[in-house]
């Protein structure tokens, strides 16, 4: 039974750089044939997966974000970031770290979410 949860604060100044991290428990985070994501979803808005990091290290963004947006681990504390830059108050949302399995479109794991607000 996969766990994950989010941590890392809930309020940015525009301009600034939002870091989040999930800890990931019976789980390993290098383990063979998963990824795992940040999506987000701001205010009365859906969902937007933002980018995943794979088993082996590799990472992927979607277009829109790829400019500002790092994802990186740690594998000995089995956990996982968030660092996205110059934000503005439209990066407001609850943010969510998942697993997802390569090949399968479903996420399976998900984490509670942290609400992260930009203001100034």
């Amino acid at each position: 039974q996969v766990q994950l949860q989010e941590s890392g604060p809930g309020l940015v100044k525009p301009s600034q750089t939002l870091s989040l991290t999930c800890t990931v428990s019976d789980g390993s985070i290098t383990t063979s044939g998963y990824y795992w994501s940040w999506i987000r979803q701001p205010p009365g808005k859906g969902l937007e997966w933002m980018g995943g990091i794979r088993y082996e290290g590799i990472t992927d963004y979607i277009s829109s974000l790829k400019s500002r947006t790092s994802i990186s681990r740690d594998t000995s504390k089995n956990q996982f970031s968030l660092q996205l830059s110059s934000v503005t108050p439209e990066d407001t949302a609850v943010y969510y770290c998942a697993r997802g399995r390569i090949g399968v479109d479903d996420l399976d794991y998900w984490g509670k979410g942290t609400l992260v607000t930009v203001s100034s």
